[in-house]
């Protein structure tokens, strides 16, 4: 058995898989676990604890058999078999992930992507929403929103003409509660952009677009936006391509489109991010091994603004920290990392981890590990601080996985950290008096201790007084007198010889 991409899901349904031995583990045995064929998992379900196995049969390779188990009873749930063509895409091979899970906290539905059709599940059932699939042919890639179910597919172009490509959002808005009436589906067209509204299908948003050659979607963190990069021929002959955004305000009213172009709209876009939870992103564009990266927000309603860019860095990839402002502009080829200050536009610290195969931020954004895998030499993690300066370092051999301890979900609600957010100040305030009265209380409390020392300090020198002046009383009763004045004392020298040496010395030099 080989494990594929767990990261931290088994810990947030309490197993700990850290000292398990996956290469002799066997699956427990049960009504439908007991499987005597080459395992691997593929992923794992952290709210309703599921385990997603692909059971490969090497005397049927061609022939696919997916399991979805409760990880609790060991139950089987659902199977999905079929023959690798039905897994495929495009003519490749199986397309890992096979199910994605919406982005909503409950992970209520997963979709399955195979030739032409999308099928989305609900995960209580394991049962195709509506009892049948989506039919959208030649469609390549699907993406759910990270907060919500909205699910992204896009569909190329042609080389015919015949069809355009196209990007479309698919909101299961009407599937979840049913007794709205109405509900949402946009449809984005790399040829087309339309906004339509279902049952009644009437188009209220639309915008053309030509001369697509591929595009890619990026969600931002809490699917308030959606940025769509097109790469367009520039020319007839199809020789050159020219970049730029498509950008989706999504839960904004009638989903406004706002068009980014670089100022070199040849420069090839080597990597996008979005800030965590924010409204900014950054891109790195031009040539390689010293491209240029811009940072853009969308913080002003109706337009993208540019707010700097860094000319010439040694950088193929960008991490943001998980609580945004900061970011790590790294070179993956030669372990160059560069702290970046988004909030001042600064950077803070340039440092080398030469042959890093990995950068991860911890879960509070205070400290980022860079690990090395896979080495000959210097196999091993480092830890920095978000200023860039180096915290630890350990070298350990044969490292194949780092993977930081994840931060237990927020107790509150969603509503009621918007409003903790809406009424910071007044919370802040609050705290700060009751800081205030803290302090007071201590201070009190020090003064106080203070008081009692010097009492003791007092009583215990009046002690050592009153033992004085009866040790003087006893030395005056056995003298007879009465001391006056200082006392006087006597000084006698007494001189004895111990020993004597005679030695006679040369006058001569």
């Amino acid at each position: 058995m080989a494990v594929l991409d767990l990261d931290a899901r088994a810990a947030k349904l309490g197993i700990d898989l850290s000292q398990v031995d996956f290469d002799s583990v066997l699956l427990p045995p049960g009504e439908n676990f007991g499987i005597e064929r080459y395992v691997y998992i593929l992923y794992m379900n952290t709210i309703y604890g599921l385990l997603i196995c692909l059971v490969f049969d090497m005397e049927r390779y061609k022939q696919v058999d997916i399991r979805i188990f409760d990880v609790k009873s060991g139950r089987l749930m659902r199977g999905f078999q079929g023959s690798a063509d039905e897994f495929s895409v495009e003519g490749y091979s199986v397309s890992w992930p096979v199910f994605k899970w919406d982005g909503g906290r409950d992970d209520k539905y997963f979709a399955r992507l195979r030739k032409n059709t999308i099928s989305v599940y609900e995960t209580a059932t394991f049962s195709l929403i509506d009892k049948r699939s989506i039919k959208v042919d030649n469609v390549v890639d699907i993406c759910w929103s990270p907060t919500d179910s909205i699910l992204a597919f896009f569909v190329p172009e042609l080389d015919d003409g015949n069809q355009l490509a196209r990007v479309c959002l698919n909101a299961f808005l009407n599937l979840v509660v049913f007794r709205f009436s109405i509900s949402l589906y946009l449809t984005c067209l790399i040829s087309q952009v339309a906004l339509v509204q279902l049952p009644s299908k009437v188009e209220i948003r639309q915008k053309n677009l030509f001369n697509v050659s591929d595009c890619k979607m990026y969600w931002q963190s809490n699917g308030d936006y959606l940025a769509v990069k097109v790469d367009r021929y520039g020319s007839k002959s199809k020789k050159s391509i020219e970049s730029g955004f498509e950008i989706f305000r999504v839960k904004e009213k009638d989903i406004p489109v706002e068009v980014l172009e670089l100022d070199n709209k040849k420069d090839k876009i080597i990597e996008f991010a979005w800030e965590p939870k924010g409204q900014r992103f950054a891109v790195i564009h031009g040539d390689l091994p010293r491209p240029d990266v811009s940072f853009y927000s969308m913080r002003t309603p109706g337009r993208v603004s540019k707010l700097v860019t860094l000319k010439a860095k040694q950088a193929n990839a960008l991490f943001w920290s998980p609580t945004g402002k900061h970011m790590v502009l790294a070179d993956r080829l030669n372990g160059k990392l560069e702290f970046y200050n988004v909030d001042m536009l600064m950077t803070m610290a340039t440092v080398d981890n030469f042959m890093a195969t990995d950068i991860k931020w911890d879960p509070t954004g205070r400290y980022l590990a860079t690990v090395v895998t896979s080495s000959v030499v210097e196999d091993g993690f480092y830890i920095w601080s978000l200023y860039g300066k180096l915290l630890y370092r350990t070298l350990k051999e044969q490292v194949f996985q780092f993977a930081w301890r994840p931060r237990p979900p927020s107790l509150l609600s969603e509503q009621k950290e918007k409003e903790v957010k809406r009424n910071l100040r007044q919370y802040v305030e609050r705290y700060e008096e009751e800081d205030e009265d803290v302090l007071d209380l201590l201070s009190r409390q020090e003064e106080e201790s203070r008081r009692v020392m010097e009492e003791d300090w007092e009583m215990w020198i009046n002690e050592w007084k009153k033992l004085h002046e009866e040790e003087k009383l006893q030395k005056q009763n056995l003298l007879g007198k009465e001391e006056e004045g200082e006392e006087e004392y006597c000084y006698e020298t007494v001189e004895e010889l111990i020993d004597v040496c005679e030695e006679v010395v040369s006058l001569e030099p």
